[in-house]
């Protein structure tokens, strides 16, 4: 699985945001909207999931991008044209369901922007009336803005700091759209408070939503459990029941605790990583 090629999106205030396209020909025929990949870097490194973007099928490739947050992450984001990774499992996880519902909003937070890309995407191309509202805390750290107006009947863009767009939360946005017009369906992905709060929005208007959620995986195939979510009072993996649930029905307290489990040992190895480095 060798690199193709490897791009800074963003990169400010301790955030670092990388686009990789990835030479994987199997993946690439079979990937649709909604699923993502798990890679190693190394043999005795981490699964990490990452959502597919773009699958060139004609090309052979896949395209991710990843906010580097973790060890694994940070790795990979230092990865070259030409560098291959040790592994690539996928496509994973349940495609987006695509049809004709009439009208939907995606909400985009930070690097949830890239996963709604592809849904937009699909969407757009099923005769949808697509609006996209993205979020970012400041302008520089906002991804895929052109590629997403491609795709989107009414794009809307919010930071945190006001340095674009509108000053605000994405969720203020939604909420208001939904006083003012019917729609039939809201896809959410982002911070887990940004979906939380989109959820508690439509809920009020009576909107379908669906959330794709960013629980911890390990093994990303259904084995380790690790990313179990609690829907509708039933515990169910985010990696093969998911990862795209009914918003309304997720238990959101309790996946907000689930994802802080491995705070401090994260935080433990890149520290270890950078006395190493010294």
């Amino acid at each position: 699985m060798k690199i193709l090629n490897s791009s800074v999106l963003a990169d400010i205030s301790g955030t670092r945001i990388t686009k990789i396209e990835i030479s994987s020909p199997d993946i690439a025929k079979k990937a649709q909207a909604g699923q993502f990949i798990a890679l190693m870097i190394s043999e005795k490194g981490e699964r990490i999931p990452l959502t597919i973007v773009e699958a060139d099928r004609a090309a052979g490739s896949i395209t991710l991008i990843c906010q580097e947050l973790g060890y694994t992450s940070k790795q990979l984001g230092k990865m070259k044209a030409g560098d291959s990774l040790y592994s690539l499992a996928g496509p994973l996880g349940h495609a987006t369901e695509i049809k004709n519902y009439g009208k939907v909003i995606l909400v985009g937070g930070g690097v949830g922007i890239a996963e709604i890309y592809p849904v937009a995407k699909a969407l757009k191309e099923a005769g949808n009336h697509v609006t996209a509202i993205v979020g970012a805390r400041t302008k520089e750290l906002l991804i895929l803005e052109k590629e997403l107006k491609t795709v989107s009947d009414e794009f809307i863009v919010a930071t945190d700091d006001g340095s674009y767009g509108r000053k605000g939360f994405t969720t203020d946005i939604l909420d208001e759209i939904l006083q003012k017009e019917k729609y039939d369906l809201v896809y959410s992905v982002g911070p887990i408070p940004m979906m939380k709060r989109s959820a508690a929005v439509t809920s009020r208007y009576g909107v379908k939503t669906i959330a794709s959620l960013n629980a911890i995986m390990v093994d990303a195939t259904g084995m380790c459990g690790c990313c179990r979510v609690t829907v509708g009072g039933k515990t169910l993996f985010s990696c093969v029941d998911g990862p795209e649930f009914d918003a309304h029905q997720v238990d959101w307290d309790e996946l907000v605790k689930r994802n802080r489990i491995y705070e401090d040992k994260e935080k433990h190895i890149c520290n270890l990583d950078k006395a190493l480095k010294k």
